[in-house]
């Protein structure tokens, strides 16, 4: 229930859930390893569904509305709406793996009108390799978990931090240039019927 309400947009401890129902298993035998990866899996991406659908009826008028207020002008949506069409496939798949952005991507691609059937594909593979992942990743290891998960925690830490800082400066300092060239695909895409 926790990874379908994190992957709808609220943020929870997801990963934490999964880690201990696994651990849960591994000790007390009293659920099975594979319920608990399937349960996990199909939270992720359902979760992920019900948010694709908020954001795609309620997401992009309020980002309209009230966006301005934390620096995210008509420009700057154009230019997500860009991004989710040229690599929102990526986005949706490796936005799994970032805490921070995992609550929020699947609101985001629907109000930036990512297809469904893109959206979902990577979805359900995102879903699949972080979920499945964390529960038998944890199971398998077990008793060594306390020992890997430190120094492996602190890596992933550090890789996520220098990820999402790159990110951040590449967009900073491509900003106009993108915004420019969404701004003239936008220009050049029929406009929806109304």
């Amino acid at each position: 229930m926790l990874v379908l309400m994190e992957s709808m947009g609220i943020p929870v401890p997801a990963e934490t859930c999964i880690i201990t129902a696994s651990l849960y298993c591994l000790k007390t035998h009293h659920l099975a390893i594979e319920g608990v990866a399937l349960a996990a899996i199909a939270g992720a991406i359902i979760g992920d569904n019900f948010g694709y659908l908020i954001g795609r009826h309620f997401g992009l008028p309020l980002l309209e509305k009230y966006g301005a207020r934390v620096g995210l002008t008509s420009e700057r949506l154009i230019l997500g709406q860009y991004l989710f069409r040229h690599h929102g496939s990526a986005i949706v798949f490796l936005g799994r793996f970032v805490s921070v952005v995992r609550v929020f991507v699947a609101i985001l691609a629907g109000a930036c009108d990512m297809r469904w059937e893109r959206f979902m594909l990577f979805n359900a593979m995102g879903g699949t390799v972080w979920a499945g992942g964390w529960a038998l990743g944890t199971y398998l290891l077990g008793r060594k978990i306390s020992q890997v998960s430190g120094p492996t925690g602190i890596a992933i830490g550090v890789l996520t931090a220098v990820c999402l800082i790159g990110t951040g400066m590449f967009l900073k300092k491509n900003e106009k240039r993108l915004t420019q060239q969404a701004l003239t695909e936008a220009k050049s895409l029929p406009q929806a019927a109304e």
